[in-house]
């Protein structure tokens, strides 16, 4: 009977647990409409040229995504245990990463200002900063809010 007890209660724990964490987990899709809204807005793009920039955003954003997954990767594995010369090597490896996410940014760059002005261009960096920054507060705000019921 204790063991009947035990693994109710586990499951309905583990159950509990998981829908907690769904309700937690960010839609996608409305975090991109409103990504899409917010920099539409502050950087005062035109339908031509929101037509044009987003695709190249986007591009951007998947090219840098997976270059900083594999630096993440690189990072956990700075770990486990190495000897000199395979560290000097997994040094070597992160300014490889580095100068790929640098070169990126160039032809991004390049290739935005044929869709914006280098004025919006510019502050592309800062208004995505400041919405990521918005985002994170929020999550901060529902975090306390949760924790206070």
């Amino acid at each position: 009977m204790k063991q009947f007890i035990l693994i109710l209660f586990y499951f309905t724990f583990t159950l509990a647990t998981y829908a907690q964490d769904r309700e937690q987990q960010y839609d996608k899709e409305k975090l991109d409409a409103a990504r899409i809204a917010f920099i539409t807005n502050r950087l005062d793009l035109k339908p031509p040229q929101a037509e044009k920039f987003w695709p190249i955003f986007n591009q951007y954003q998947e090219d840098r995504k997976a270059l900083m997954e594999e630096m993440s990767t690189l990072n956990k594995s700075f770990m486990q245990e190495t000897d000199n010369d395979r560290a000097l090597e997994k040094i070597g490896k992160r300014f490889e990463i580095q100068q790929k996410l640098l070169d990126r940014e160039k032809v991004f760059m390049n290739e935005i200002i044929s869709a914006i002005t280098p004025v919006q261009a510019l502050k592309l960096n800062g208004v995505n900063r400041e919405f990521t920054r918005q985002v994170y507060r929020m999550q901060q705000g529902r975090e306390r809010g949760n924790r206070n019921n």
